[in-house]
């Protein structure tokens, strides 16, 4: 999220950044925990590693939890000239991957990090060992589209705090928002330290996200989770996932909005280690017999 001094000209960098030349791979910072089959956490544009904390510590028993902050977000560089395309988003990950010795992993991708954890899913599909998606889609509609616009316009026009009210009411449930207030004050003290050029930059390329034309191909296994009351990315594209995807299952979280893994944390956990455990014993031979 922004700070009060991140210069105007980002809220609209598509002059500066769209024809940038190709940026060289980024090390991405992330936090480790656990052994076992490896589970990858992607979180979403503008967030870090820091959205699953409330998952990590009981995930992590029986698994390795690998959260990277992406490229341009929390800890990790932003090369010149990145102009934050999927490509350039999916070698980051692989990469780290390779230096952390994951052949094949379960990724969790929260939103836009669902996206890119899609993109991976389908581009290298021997990485892949499961899907689960929490609150993403197959594209980024007009709907999610206008929300990011309202966003960059409400920071523009009327300033930090008022964009941060904005992000408070799209973001979460309001019942769940009215009773962990003081986390909230939390999330926007933290927020003005933040640098958001990179975020605006892959807000840019999200835009123009869709793998429709080629879900039919998708073969690792697919979870979706999503919020019923999300303002963000609308509760029809699990359903739409559901459908498109053999075997793929749902789970939908009433009086939920878009930040499931925050709002919801114990629920995810659940769900996640509910499908990983689900995969990992399809693809372990059956025991001898006696």
């Amino acid at each position: 999220m922004p700070n009060e001094g991140t210069p105007r000209k980002y809220l609209n960098p598509v002059a500066r950044f769209v024809t940038a030349t190709p940026a060289t791979p980024a090390t991405l910072h992330a936090r480790e925990s656990g052994a076992g089959p490896d589970v990858v956490l992607l979180h979403g544009l503008a967030g870090d590693h820091t959205i699953w904390n409330g998952l990590i510590p009981a995930l992590s028993e029986g698994v390795r939890v690998l959260a990277p902050d992406l490229r341009g977000h929390g800890r990790s560089p932003s090369p010149e000239g990145s102009t934050f395309g999927f490509d350039e988003m999916e070698g980051d990950v692989l990469a780290y991957l390779d230096r952390s010795f994951a052949a094949s992993a379960h990724l969790v991708g929260h939103s836009a990090g669902g996206f890119l954890a899609l993109r991976i899913a389908l581009d290298h599909p021997e990485r892949v060992r499961s899907l689960t998606l929490i609150g993403a889609g197959l594209f980024c509609d007009k709907h999610t589209q206008a929300v990011g616009e309202r966003w960059a316009e409400t920071y523009r026009d009327e300033g930090y705090d008022a964009y941060a009210i904005r992000l408070m009411k799209d973001l979460y449930y309001p019942d769940w928002a009215e009773a962990h207030l003081d986390l909230l004050d939390t999330f926007r003290d933290a927020w003005r330290k933040v640098d958001l050029a990179g975020a605006i930059r892959w807000g840019i390329a999200i835009r123009d996200f869709d793998v429709r034309p080629r879900i039919a191909r998708l073969k690792p296994p697919t979870c979706v989770i999503h919020g019923m009351d999300d303002q963000v990315v609308d509760v029809s594209h699990a359903r739409l996932l559901r459908q498109s995807l053999s075997g793929c299952e749902m789970r939908l979280f009433a009086q939920t909005g878009h930040m499931v893994p925050i709002e919801r944390p114990e629920e995810t956990v659940a769900a996640v280690r509910g499908w990983v455990d689900k995969v990992e014993a399809r693809a372990s031979p059956p025991a001898p017999g006696p």
